[in-house]
């Protein structure tokens, strides 16, 4: 089994990987930056920020458009990845891998039970 298939899906293109230390880390599909193209800014949450499940918590802009990205999972911001401040780029190069947005401490992990599997969000979106 690839990594991959081992993250979880909001309908919203969002994806969670449970980390092996209890945190998580979320990113933004390969469908979701297919479909905005050309990525040029990303917005990324404060450190420390606390969330709730489905709240906004970045934006993407695109040649396209600008889009609001929601957090899976409720919890606190723990890091972000800063290196899309200088290549946002990279979330369309690896959206899975180098393109995080951003890692968040738990507050709740069943709330991962309520999203899509790898092969269900793929069933719906691919």
């Amino acid at each position: 089994m690839s990594e991959i298939e081992k993250f979880k899906f909001t309908r919203s293109h969002e994806w969670v990987c449970l980390n092996e230390d209890g945190s998580a880390t979320v990113g933004i599909s390969d469908f979701a930056q297919s479909a905005l193209g050309d990525i040029v800014f990303v917005e990324l949450p404060a450190l420390d920020a606390a969330l709730q499940a489905n709240e906004v918590v970045a934006v993407v802009e695109s040649v396209k458009a600008a889009s609001d990205i929601y957090s899976p999972v409720s919890g606190t911001i723990s890091a972000v990845n800063e290196a899309l401040a200088d290549s946002p780029e990279t979330l369309n190069e690896e959206p899975y891998m180098g393109g995080w947005l951003y890692k968040i401490t738990l507050a709740d992990p069943s709330e991962l039970d309520a999203l899509l599997s790898h092969s269900d969000y793929q069933d719906l979106y691919q």
